[in-house]
């Protein structure tokens, strides 16, 4: 590819990160912690409602007639009761929470996974508890986590930086005449450039937030590093270079929420006092 070529592939991908101010706003309240930083939402909160809820309902299903959905009452209430706890603080980032249709539910799997898609929708996997053996406080820290991610519309930001991404590009591969294999690397280049650093920010984002619940919940944030802790030992295979994830390394995670603890240690002290 030419310099010239290259020089005007360069201004097409930085487009997509200075879009114009009309696409941009702050989903939430920054919180003690401050997660208040200006994000792209090109998607309608509408739409991703609508894909959210279509995909949830899926999940449900293919999860119920396998038998395997919610089959251990107690669990389920159990993260009933935290959810329940961590909900009550969440109106601190954002104003109609109190309006969303939260659910929990869980799926029989050994699958270290959890996740609450747009609008209250909570999944945990049965793995994720029982093969960590989680604590009360540990499961507060992961779901105040995937929490955070709602509250902060991420999938919305995602689907809005995919859009942008994918309009620049086209418009740079026509313009420029590239080729189908041209045209892979240029996406390639966008992917690592531009929305798995993306995807690392919002992760962080939701460490700071979904700490921030549970100190208010009355969970000790501390948990939160005993959890990456077991984690990081259940990584068995020996974890992805950090530059090519979409999650931060452990390590550089745990020191991230040390580094926090001084901000929401109090937030965890006052809640113990009611």
């Amino acid at each position: 590819m030419t310099s010239f070529k290259k020089s005007i592939l360069g201004l097409s991908l930085a487009s997509v990160v200075a879009m114009p101010m009309i696409g941009c706003g702050s989903t939430t309240s920054g919180g003690a912690v401050g997660a208040d930083r200006k994000q792209l939402l090109l998607v309608s909160s509408d739409e991703v409602l609508a894909l959210s809820a279509q995909a949830y309902q899926e999940t449900l299903s293919d999860a119920r007639a396998a038998g395997k959905l919610d089959n251990n009452p107690a669990q389920v209430a159990r993260l009933q009761r935290i959810a329940k706890h961590l909900i009550a603080h969440t109106s601190v980032y954002r104003n109609d929470t109190n309006a969303w249709q939260w659910e929990v539910h869980t799926i029989n799997d050994k699958s270290l996974n959890a996740y609450v898609m747009a609008g209250g929708k909570i999944v945990f996997y049965t793995g994720i508890i029982d093969r960590l053996n989680l604590s009360d406080a540990e499961i507060a820290a992961i779901m105040g986590h995937e929490m955070a991610h709602a509250l902060r519309e991420h999938a919305r930001e995602k689907m809005s930086r995919s859009v942008a991404t994918q309009s620049v590009l086209g418009i740079a591969a026509s313009a420029l005449g590239l080729s189908n294999g041209q045209t892979q690397l240029v996406g390639l280049a966008g992917e690592l450039g531009l929305n798995l650093p993306h995807s690392r920010t919002q992760e962080s984002e939701a460490d700071k937030i979904g700490l921030e619940l549970m100190a208010r919940a009355g969970y000790n944030p501390a948990a939160a590093v005993t959890l990456w802790q077991k984690m990081q030992a259940a990584d068995s295979g020996g974890g992805v270079p950090q530059f090519l994830s979409t999650h931060p390394n452990s390590g550089n995670r745990i020191n991230n929420l040390q580094a926090l603890m001084p901000t929401v240690t109090p937030l965890y002290q006052a809640a113990q006092k009611h």
